[in-house]
């Protein structure tokens, strides 16, 4: 007898889902705001300084939602290649309009140094759905690898591929949410048939390194320009933040590619998971888009400093 206790309203605790369960999940999920009205049209008022691609349309029931990366126009192959990242988890706003802003508004110091590409919204229907998973009850973040279960993290790979080994610096803009401990986390162990155990949510912004290729200076360079805009996150009392020691200030490490984290999608030098924190009292929608934007500026500086 199974005498794991219920925390989440779908599945039987101890019990995997089956394809009866994620439709169950698939038919609770809600529409709560548009990506062609917040995110698309934003896209299309960059095209007169940018190159906007369509590197994938993803197609769920009748819905149906277009992959754009936005290109530095005068791309130069003797220039290397800087990845931004945004939305992979759709529910997380500001990676997905503090790299829009971050296009926008600072781009210019980086004409003849650089290439950029961005892909501000990887996961349009999880944007819209406010969601960390895609309609099959997959995470796009932990699925970059090759054979992909997630159109969304298929579609990046294939956008990434043909300058795979030139891109010097990736920085994929997260947030960690409230609702990652009252929703995403449960769901997740639910979902795999796991024990839920509750945690905490640091209050302030952290990075996540790559335990694999590590690069403090480069970390520290990022915390050190956030925190000029929102405050860092401390380590709880164990020393660790979401359940990974702290090595540096605002700092924590996973080993990207064997998890399949989007921050592994190409052979940068200089890697890093930004984590937002929008739910703290001390920070606001305009401030989180500005960390993010000043994340991908200090991340791009350092890197272009230190080939």
């Amino acid at each position: 007898m199974n005498n794991t206790p219920a925390f989440y309203p779908i599945g039987t605790p101890g019990t995997p889902w089956s394809g009866a369960e994620r439709a169950e999940w698939l038919s609770r999920q809600t529409r709560h705001r548009s990506y062609e009205s917040e995110v698309l049209s934003k896209v299309e008022l960059l095209r007169s300084r940018f190159d906007v691609e369509e590197y994938g349309r993803l197609k769920y029931g009748d819905e149906n939602f277009p992959l754009l990366a936005i290109r530095s126009r005068d791309w130069d192959e003797d220039l290397p290649v800087i990845l931004v990242t945004g939305g992979v988890h759709g529910y997380e706003t500001s990676g997905v309009h503090g790299a829009l802003q971050f296009v926008n508004q600072h781009t210019a110091d980086y004409v003849d140094r650089a290439n950029l590409l961005v892909a501000p919204c990887v996961s349009p229907w999880a944007y819209e759905r406010i969601h960390r998973w895609n309609p099959d009850a997959i995470d796009p973040n932990r699925s970059f690898y090759d054979g992909s279960p997630a159109e969304e993290s298929a579609a990046l790979m294939h956008l990434v591929a043909p300058v795979v080994d030139r891109v010097v610096m990736h920085i994929d803009l997260h947030e960690t949410t409230d609702t990652d401990e009252t929703e995403f986390r449960p769901a997740l162990a639910a979902r795999d048939g796991k024990s839920f155990t509750p945690g905490g949510i640091p209050d302030g912004f952290y990075l996540v390194d790559d335990s694999e290729n590590p690069q403090p200076d480069f970390q520290q360079a990022v915390i050190a320009a956030v925190e000029k805009v929102t405050h860092i996150a401390p380590a709880d009392d164990k020393g660790e933040i979401i359940g990974s020691p702290v090595v540096a200030r605002g700092v924590i490490e996973y080993p990207l590619k064997t998890l399949g984290l989007c921050a592994s999608v190409a052979n940068a030098r200089y890697k890093t998971t930004t984590e937002v924190y929008p739910d703290s009292p001390r920070a606001t929608p305009e401030q989180c888009n500005a960390a993010q934007a000043a994340a991908v500026i200090a991340a791009i500086d350092y890197s272009l400093a230190h080939p």
